[in-house]
């Protein structure tokens, strides 16, 4: 979810553009292509998907109407393009949690913070995974997609108890998507201003999340 800076405009200096090697205008292509999808999350989080036009991406983006569709057929290959990218980049990150040294729990708390920590980082982007994605039709070519977020969980969920830290008789299929379902009902009620959001609030919920997740799956001590 990078929020790097890109140029407004093409480079129109052909003589220059001609000296560059190719990889310069490889980089170029992606620059206006990251700059359009930058531009169609703050359009899509503003004016919502079904009442936005591809002229006004192109608008937001600051590039040529024309100059758009050369990047996407279509205004559902944008928001496709986008969850596709942005999903990528978070499992991503999940998986590099799921690979430490860390005890399930921390784990799973890792992912919880990765997650939740969207929000403060870039809200918009929350508002269109969670208004436009998670409760749409728009992608449901992207189910198999979610679903690896879900099986990550499951498994860092399987080594707890492999080790003993947590409980062997709960199925982690669906404790996997109580854990997601419940960050996701989070995010959701920031998005609709229906939770505080403050940085106290998201550490709060970060916490709460995993004590009361992690809470029912541990191993329960006998005391002596």
């Amino acid at each position: 979810m990078g929020d790097a800076p890109y140029p407004e405009r093409a480079l129109t200096d052909r003589s220059t553009a001609r000296e560059r090697p190719p990889r310069d205008r490889q980089a170029g292509t992606e620059e206006k292509r990251r700059l359009i999808i930058d531009a169609a999350v703050r359009v899509f989080a503003r004016d919502g998907y079904h009442t936005s036009r591809v002229g006004d991406i192109a608008e937001e983006a600051g590039v040529a109407h024309g100059l758009l569709y050369h990047y996407f057929s279509s205004k559902e290959e944008v928001l496709a393009t986008l969850f596709r990218e942005n999903w990528g980049e978070l499992l991503g990150r999940f998986e590099r949690v799921e690979q430490s040294d860390e005890a399930a729990d921390e784990q799973l708390r890792g992912i919880a913070k990765i997650l939740l920590r969207t929000w403060r980082n870039d809200p918009d982007l929350v508002r269109v995974m969670v208004r436009e994605v998670a409760r749409s039709s728009h992608l449901q070519a992207q189910v198999d997609e979610i679903g690896m977020g879900f099986a990550t969980i499951q498994r860092v969920i399987e080594r707890g108890q492999q080790q003993g830290v947590f409980r062997d008789d709960l199925d982690s299929r669906l404790a996997s998507w109580i854990f997601y379902g419940g960050l996701e009902e989070i995010l959701t009620g920031w998005v609709l201003g229906q939770l505080p959001d403050g940085d106290e609030e998201v550490a709060r919920a970060e916490r709460t999340i995993v004590d009361v997740v992690c809470g029912g799956l541990s191993v329960r001590r006998q005391s002596g």
